[in-house]
């Protein structure tokens, strides 16, 4: 599209400049909560493959537990393909990851001895169904003390709470946020469709005589083609960048209190391809909304010809 295309665009704007301040913060609204919801979707899928790679079930074994009765069940369960892994961790183990957890105080870790602790077996499960199911049968082994769930203070008895509470939560936010996103989505479309219709409307005379002078269809819809166009790619860009600045601004406060779970990248790089890919997405979304809804009301228009 030539120059003469995008001075006429702007100068449309211009005229109208209510009509186009409507659109612009409509796709934002849009635009700003697509941003917001993708980067939900994406820590809710983070948190889940967090809880899914760590270990799910700990069991705790006695103090009479014989070495090789030990690996034996370690190895016993290691086969099967409900279990992603079987790690054994030592009292010395213990109570060096004890020792790290209570590293604010250090006088706690002087009060306790490897014997304070039990030795254990932490199972990965190879999806959260399964844990359930493995507690069962573990817990039924004879050098086995007790068993408990490692994502809850609660132990097995919050176990269904936990994994039903996260997967309750990451179907929400993909549905709930979808339909809301989609829903503002559909509002975007028909108040571009809304005006440019009345910007077709306004210039049927200047349509007409342009017909008249032998001006070809592309000549005449270019501008109005454009002037969507601009729309979305600002409404895109602004929505974006209010959803960055504030993500960006939060990100420090919600990686620490998130600990060692990646809700968010923690890597400057990771953080921007991640935006960046959902920026890119967003413009061909906007680019797909703003040039159907110029066709259709074009379409419309009977003296569009």
């Amino acid at each position: 599209m030539s120059n003469i295309h995008f001075k006429t665009a702007t100068d449309y704007i211009r005229r109208a400049p209510f009509q186009a301040l409507s659109a612009v913060f409509i796709l934002s609204l849009t635009f700003f909560v697509a941003t917001l919801v993708s980067i939900l979707v994406y820590s809710s899928s983070k948190v889940i493959n967090y809880f899914e790679t760590r270990p799910q079930v700990i069991a705790f074994l006695k103090s009479d537990a014989k070495e090789e009765e030990v690996a034996t069940l370690q190895h016993k369960f290691s086969q099967d393909i409900r279990i992603k892994d079987v790690k054994y961790v030592s009292r010395e183990e213990a109570l060096s990851i004890y020792k790290k957890a209570t590293s604010d105080n250090p006088l706690l870790g002087e009060l306790v001895s490897p014997s304070s602790f039990p030795a254990s077996l932490e199972f990965s499960a190879s999806d959260l169904s399964f844990a359930q199911e493995i507690i069962d049968e573990v817990k039924k082994e004879e050098i086995v003390d007790s068993v408990g769930f490692t994502a809850a203070i609660g132990g097995e008895s919050s176990l269904k709470d936990v994994v039903g509470r996260l997967r309750t939560i990451t179907s929400y936010v993909r549905i709930g946020g979808g339909v809301f996103t989609g829903i503002l989505a559909l509002t975007s479309f028909f108040v571009l469709l809304i005006t440019i219709s009345m910007r077709i409307a306004t210039r049927r005379e200047e349509v007409e005589i342009l017909n008249l002078i032998g001006a070809t269809k592309k000549f005449i819809r270019s501008p109005i083609i454009l002037e969507a166009l601009i729309y979305s790619v600002v409404g895109v860009i602004l929505g974006w960048s209010l959803a960055f600045i504030g993500i960006l601004y939060s990100a420090p406060g919600v990686v620490s209190y998130f600990g060692d779970i990646p809700v968010l990248p923690k890597d400057s790089l990771t953080l921007l391809t991640l935006f960046g890919i959902i920026l890119v997405s967003e413009l061909l979304l906007g680019v797909v909304l703003s040039l159907s809804g110029t066709f259709l009301a074009i379409s419309r228009v009977k003296k569009m010809r």
